[in-house]
């Protein structure tokens, strides 16, 4: 299960700084993931300060 984004992103980018895969861009409101890419590590969760990275 890919980890997903929440409306709660402050567009920080500690998520997208420390993907191992890099599956994490900036889009519009918020920062987006790759579920193609996503390798379900968690660690943007972990670096998140707002927690808006979810599991889907």
């Amino acid at each position: 299960m890919a980890y997903e984004i929440t409306e709660g992103c402050i567009k920080c980018g500690a998520c997208a700084a420390n993907c191992p895969v890099s599956c994490i861009k900036e889009g519009d409101t918020k920062y987006e993931i790759d579920p193609a890419q996503c390798i379900e590590c968690g660690t943007c969760a972990g670096v998140c300060p707002v927690g808006a990275p979810r599991a889907e």
